[in-house]
């Protein structure tokens, strides 16, 4: 007789790793909420509070915003596959590893791909983007807004007017900074942007939020050819999260429960002042690092405060050091990615993981690990002493 596996209880972990992060208590308990049926009018109309509060985190009035019944990668799959038609032109700008997953849609959707590309962990000069969106005239422009293999920050605030001067549309990755840092898309002129609920949101994972621009429903509404992707189809699936409302997939309704919870959070607190507190955190937590010997691998000014992305000391071993944080401390921090594999360690401040205790946490758990006690914790309680 097969036995049984028994009740699910895992061992409590910090997730500070590039996500998932942890999941607000209330989202948590919003999940507990009986199901309602997924055409129920009670259900109806918390998919209208949800999507009226992601605009709002979007800092968008586009009709179609609404969270796809899938993970983070799904929201950038939704994105390609509806914007983009066999041989058309698209542009990827690629400075990490997210980047050159788009790459990769891109061509799957049928494009001719072009690249531009600048070091692992550098951001791009929009000059550079400029420059060459004259010389190849793409039909869309695909960027990463928070590189998360390498911690960068990639300015956007002209780049969509670039875009649109020459005819272009333009895809925003903010899988790792939505909820954390700006995200404007009307005042950047986005046209289609996707994230996650794992990271910034403080929801588990299975939601990514999107929004398209009137511009980019214009092309979508014009295409010439059906949408690769039969359950990513905008065409249909806007019926459903749409005025009609009519059926295209049952919607995962607790997932639903939680993102809205978690936009909740996020306009409770004010946006502001939420990216005040990412900044506020990683401030103090860069001091503590620093002091440990650790340097950022992107920029100074252009490093994420809710991903932070350092360089392994010579003679320390990724694999040692992080297995040691999570057996011994609880803690999960993530490893490099691609360029950076056995070579960097990112620490997330995500959501409600970015707060003080969080910090602290880390830092001490490093601080013995790499046998230097007390450094990196003092350095980060002078960061929050000055600012009391």
């Amino acid at each position: 007789m097969t036995t049984l596996p028994g009740q699910l209880n895992p061992t409590p972990r910090l997730l500070l790793g590039p996500g998932p992060s942890d999941a607000h208590p209330r989202v948590l308990s919003a999940m507990a909420t009986p199901l309602l049926g997924h055409l129920d009018p009670q259900f109806l109309q918390l998919m209208t509070e949800t999507q009226q509060m992601l605009r709002q985190v979007y800092q968008t009035t586009n009709p179609l915003t609404f969270p796809v019944s899938a993970t983070g990668m799904a929201g950038m799959e939704t994105c390609l596959v509806n914007l983009v038609e066999p041989g058309e032109r698209v542009l990827v700008c690629a400075k990490g590893y997210f980047g050159g997953r788009m790459i990769d849609v891109a061509g799957r959707a049928g494009a001719e791909v072009g690249v531009l590309e600048v070091p692992w962990g550098q951001v791009f000069d929009l000059d550079q983007i400029r420059d060459r969106i004259r010389a190849f005239r793409p039909r869309v422009v695909g960027i990463v807004h928070a590189e998360t293999s390498t911690g960068a920050w990639q300015p956007l605030a002209e780049l969509g007017r670039i875009c649109h001067e020459h005819d272009a549309l333009l895809i925003i990755d903010t899988v790792t900074s939505l909820g954390c840092v700006e995200v404007a898309i009307d005042a950047w002129e986005v046209d289609a942007v996707y994230s996650c609920s794992q990271k910034g949101l403080s929801c588990p994972p299975g939601l990514s939020p999107i929004s398209f621009s009137p511009r980019a429903v214009e092309k979508l509404t014009s295409r010439k050819s059906k949408v690769q992707s039969w359950y990513l189809d905008l065409t249909m699936v806007q019926s459903y999260w749409g005025s009609e409302r009519a059926y295209h997939h049952t919607a995962p309704i607790t997932m639903i429960y939680a993102l809205r919870e978690g936009l909740r959070l996020v306009l409770e607190e004010g946006l502001t002042a939420r990216w005040q507190r990412h900044l506020h955190n990683h401030r103090a937590l860069k001091a503590g690092l620093t002091a440990l010997g650790l340097h950022y691998i992107a920029p100074e000014g252009h490093q994420l405060p809710q991903l932070n992305a350092v360089r392994i000391p010579d003679g320390v071993d990724d694999l040692t050091i992080r297995k040691r944080l999570l057996t011994e401390f609880g803690i999960e921090i993530g490893g490099g990615l691609g360029e950076f594999k056995g070579k960097a360690w990112r620490i997330g401040l995500m959501g409600h993981n970015s707060r003080p205790s969080c910090v602290l946490q880390v830092l001490a758990a490093l601080e013995h690990c790499l046998n230097q006690p007390g450094v990196g914790v003092a350095a980060a309680e002078a960061v929050y002493a000055q600012a009391a």
